[in-house]
């Protein structure tokens, strides 16, 4: 071997400092190369240099203000800071903008930076991935899981976001709302209750849907009750993330609620042949369900994410759900200041994974004990535990309330109320169901009658609209 040739981890990372350079000084030229920039890079460390980065973060931090970048201003805040010697001085500065050919090109000279970083990336994902072969430690589904989630990262496909005016698609968009109104009630993935989908219309792609409860109110038996109805009873591609139950705990609790056989005679095996008839008759559909579970102990939402991406490539996905948020980790290498911050990481990655999967995402949560403290008991949404980042992310929250968790003697024994806390596209409600726990289900209780009658008018209304957009529509097509 040349002793000349430099070692893999002597190579100098791709970069190219006059495009870093060219793109500052356009910046500090023209207002407009500044908007190309922002386009085109996605943060601070598409600069290789790190004297660029700093920079960029002074340039990007005056133009947020609203004040005019240029190299005096630019000298000025670095100076404030301490960071002016940092990067060479304001005789630096000055350089930029002297040496960029023309700031009307910044758009080619942001693509030069950010194409570079993303081969940086690449060969970042590349040592992490070889160091984590090499290191021969753990369980190899760890390092395997660990080594997708890195090169998921590099090869994370650019979205170039262009807006559009509101009316350029109007033909497709009529095509959607005419397959809306054809499609009846429910446009989306049916939860399983009459009540609940006559509110919702189903639970829509994007949706960070939240399901929340004091323990031992059944969260976990609502979120497979909408996983069941997905899967067992409409043959469409879900999975479930449980990170409190095994696979065997979840599979008894769905034969249970499927057959309609007590739960604890389907874990003690005391089945008798009736039962027994009951269970055999529903276990072809059961094994036919499309329906995806993993109980893998100690899951990020890194993980998460990338086998949600990697099912929804090989065999298609319309519902994620993750049981229970507050065992879950963000799968970040940095340390969160308080539980708070990582929770609010978490809702916001959650929401990300939604949007991104164009899938509807239903995450478990726990309350505080606020509800505990009140006369009546009903929980609110202030009550969920880190609450700001979860009201906020979530399109729909649920809150699950049992009377007779706190009183064995009410006399809605029996009853379980779904209080639709949040809807972000659409009104609030409580949704009365029954309470079958001993199934591991809850029943619907759904019929004319009970549709709480500010429902019914809201949803006419909303079918009235629909109805007369469609009829405009039509008439003023050519």
């Amino acid at each position: 071997m040349n002793d000349d040739t430099p070692s893999e981890y002597e190579r100098v990372p791709p970069n190219d400092r006059g495009a870093e350079q060219s793109v500052l000084g356009a910046m500090m030229l023209s207002k407009a190369a500044i908007g190309d920039a922002i386009d085109n890079l996605r943060s601070v460390s598409d600069f290789y240099a790190v004297q660029h980065q700093t920079i960029y973060r002074v340039l990007l931090y005056l133009y947020e203000r609203n004040e005019h970048v240029d190299p005096i201003t630019a000298a000025a805040e670095l100076t404030k800071r301490g960071e002016i010697n940092k990067v060479g001085g304001a005789a630096y500065l000055h350089t930029l903008v002297q040496t960029v050919p023309t700031a009307a090109n910044a758009e080619y000279y942001a693509e030069i930076v950010r194409n570079l970083s993303d081969f940086r990336s690449l060969a970042t994902a590349g040592v992490h991935i070889a160091q984590l072969g090499y290191a021969g430690q753990g369980a190899i589904e760890d390092a395997q899981e660990a080594a997708g989630a890195a090169l998921e990262g590099a090869l994370t496909v650019r979205e170039d976001a262009q807006g559009a005016l509101i009316g350029a698609d109007l033909e497709a968009y009529l095509d959607a709302l005419e397959a809306r109104r054809n499609a009846g009630r429910i446009t989306g993935v049916p939860t399983g209750f009459t009540d609940l989908d006559e509110l919702t219309s189903g639970l829509h792609g994007g949706q960070m849907v939240i399901v929340a409860g004091r323990p031992a109110m059944g969260k976990s038996t609502l979120a497979l009750d909408f996983a069941r109805s997905c899967s067992v009873r409409h043959g469409r591609p879900s999975a479930y993330f449980s990170l409190e139950m095994s696979r065997v705990e979840l599979q008894d609790r769905t034969l249970s609620a499927e057959a309609k056989v007590a739960l604890h005679h389907i874990r003690r095996g005391t089945l008798d042949d009736a039962a027994w008839t009951r269970t055999a008759q529903h276990l072809p559909a059961l094994q036919a369900a499309p329906l995806y579970i993993d109980d893998s102990p100690g899951q990020s939402l890194a993980s998460i994410k990338a086998k949600c991406r990697r099912r929804q490539q090989s065999h298609g996905l319309e519902l994620v759900v993750i049981d229970y948020l507050q065992l879950l980790g963000t799968g970040a290498s940095r340390r969160h200041e308080n539980r708070q911050q990582e929770v609010s990481e978490l809702s916001r990655g959650i929401k990300l994974l939604a949007k991104e999967l164009h899938t509807p995402v239903v995450v478990l949560a726990q309350l505080n004990r606020g509800p505990e403290q009140r006369i009546d008991k009903k929980p609110l949404l202030s009550d969920l535990r880190e609450s700001g980042s979860l009201e906020q992310d979530a399109d729909l929250v649920i809150l699950v309330h049992r009377d007779d968790a706190y009183d064995k003697e009410s006399p809605r024994a029996g009853e379980a109320d779904l209080i639709v806390a949040k809807h972000r596209n659409g009104p609030t409600a409580t949704i009365t169901v029954a309470s079958q726990l001993h199934y591991s289900r809850f029943e619907d209780m759904a019929s004319e009658a009970r549709i709480p009658a500010n429902l019914r008018a809201v949803t006419q209304h909303f079918q009235d609209q629909q109805r007369s957009t469609h009829s405009h529509a039509n008439e003023s097509r050519p």
